[in-house]
Formats: structure tokens, sequence, C-alpha cells
């Protein structure tokens, strides 16, 4: 893949939602390139992204390539600054292109949207790759040390125990001794059981008042959904359960790097099954803009309805 290009300029004005008396925020890092799609989701062929056509303009081109981005959640609640998910970082050595040595305005957005790193009170990893925990940590004189230093960085002891139990292959090794053991040795790590369940409102785990766990493994064994509810209203965060909207009508659609595919697509049914007809706000963690909305059911599959997002400035 070639390398992206990263977003020029930053904006004090922040992509964000409601959910009762919550502002989500979404901070963005890059856009990812063209050939993403493809890669990391070959079954979804153009014939295939055709025969969707609300997939067009804002999930795919005419041509049907998928458009794929990196971007965190941000939200407060209860005066805790809560961060889900990373990026892929800034300056580090990574085996994609695309991710190598990547340089973009990614802290500033989130200092823009009220976010300052060191105001940061709580991270939560919905799995560990390489995409999703890249600004754990930043460069301070030749070392890399975490960014969130006043945080509690969550992920599943599941999540942790499966890679603790692998042999890596280096690419995998790097991201761990750049974004994941110096939040380990710095005593920032917290490993948290997160009880199976079949889809969001069945068990799960509350790390805060308004956000809870929730077991989506298939993508990894550990990957949790984040949920996030306040005042009789919700919406949740997927992480890699969902790369993308065509994965609403074609849940079958597996991506290349899920370590068990099948299982993937059968979380992804159960949580779809659970969640169409709500009003509950699905946010995609590579999702394009408009990035939300509501899942429904139409004539033979289901669909997006984008939720439009509002401009928060802080």
């Amino acid at each position: 893949m070639p390398v992206s290009q990263p977003s020029t300029g930053s904006t004090a004005a922040t992509p964000s939602w409601t959910v009762g008396d919550l502002v989500v925020h979404r901070i963005d890092e890059v856009k990812l390139p063209p050939q993403t799609g493809a890669w990391l989701l070959p079954a979804a062929t153009p014939d295939v992204v055709g025969q969707v056509p609300w997939l067009t303009p804002s999930f795919a081109d005419d041509e049907g390539t998928l458009h794929l981005a990196s971007h965190s959640f941000a939200l407060k609640v209860n005066g805790l600054r809560a961060l889900i998910d990373t990026g892929i970082g800034n300056g580090k050595t990574r085996a994609n292109p695309a991710w190598h040595n990547l340089d973009t305005d990614y802290l500033q957005r989130l200092i823009d949207a009220g976010f300052a790193p060191e105001t940061v009170d709580l991270v939560i990893l919905t799995h560990l790759h390489t995409d999703h925990v890249g600004w754990n940590t930043r460069e301070v004189n030749g070392e890399w040390v975490p960014t969130f230093t006043n945080a509690r960085y969550i992920t599943s002891t599941t999540e942790w125990d499966y890679w603790a139990g692998v042999d890596l292959e280096e690419p995998r090794r790097q991201m761990f001794r750049d974004s994941i053991y110096p939040i380990r040795d710095a005593g920032l790590l917290s490993l948290v059981e997160v009880p199976r369940s079949t889809a969001a409102g069945g068990s799960g785990i509350e790390v805060a008042p308004g956000i809870r766990l929730f077991a989506t493994p298939g993508h990894t064994p550990g990957h949790v959904a984040v949920e996030l509810a306040d005042a009789g209203e919700s919406a949740v965060i997927t992480g890699d359960l969902i790369h993308h909207p065509v994965q609403l009508p074609h849940p079958h659609i597996t991506s290349r790097v899920d370590i068990d595919a099948p299982l993937a697509a059968a979380t992804r049914r159960d949580l779809m099954s659970a969640l169409v007809g709500s009003d509950v706000l699905v946010l995609g963690s590579h999702f394009p803009p408009p990035t939300a909305g509501r899942i429904a059911f139409t004539e033979h599959d289901y669909r997006l309805v984008p939720t439009p997002s509002s401009d928060v400035t802080a």
C-alpha cells in the first residue's frame, strides 16, 4: 500500500454525537489508502459493493472502492475523560507502508477537542492490533513513553493472554515493544475480565459510569465493543467487529486479519440482530464520515441509516 498522507492543519471543531447528556467526539487520525478495503475485505469486490447502492458516495465510490479511516472516540462522563482506541501513532516502524513513520496532527486534534494528554483518565483498547494502540506512546528523547501519563489503560484479560501465548512475528513484536510494553512497565495497564455475552445489552463489565465493555470475539479472541449509556440513550463503538458498513448486508464478509473468521461473522450477526430497529447509535471505528448511524432492516438485508455529526468546538 502507498503511504497515507496526513491531514493538513488542525481544527477546533470536532465531529461529535450526543448520547443522552454525553458528547462523543471523533478524533481523526488519517484516511486510509484506497487499496486498504480490497486488501482487508477481499470478498467485498466491486461487484458486491455495487449491489449496495446506499454505500455510495460516503462509504464507497462509484468504482466499488471502499472508504476507510483511522480515528478514536473521546468523551467525558461524570468528570472522567475517556478515549477509545489510539490509532496508528506517529513515527513508528511498521511493516505496512501505509502506517510506517506516520506524521499526523492527531494529538493536536485531541487537544482541540478538550482532551489534552495529561487530562485523559481512561484509555480503552478494544484489542491489541497495531492501528488501535499506536498513540498509547510517543517518542521522547529517543524512547517510547506513555502519551497519557495519568490514564488507566484497559484491555481484556483474554486479549492479553492470547498474545502472550503465541509466537509473535517481528512486526508485531515491534508494536508490543513501542506501544504496549511501555504502558505496562509504567504500571498503567489494567486487564479486566469481560464476561461473554451475545450482544449489547447482555452481560459485560462496567469500567466507568456509563461505559461498559462486552465481549465480541472473532477478529481477536479478546476483542471487545464499547457500550455508552446515559439518560436512557445508548451507543456502541464497534472496534473491528465491523470494519466497514458493507458487512451489514454481508455479515459473512470477513477480514483478512480475523483470527477466527467464522466466529467473527457469527458475533457480527448477533450484534446486528440485537440492535436492528433500535435507537442505539452505532459508531464504526473505521467508518469514514458520517461514521455513525442506526441499524435498520430493509427488504432483504441490514443497512446503516447515517446519523450526521455536529461540529463541537471545545
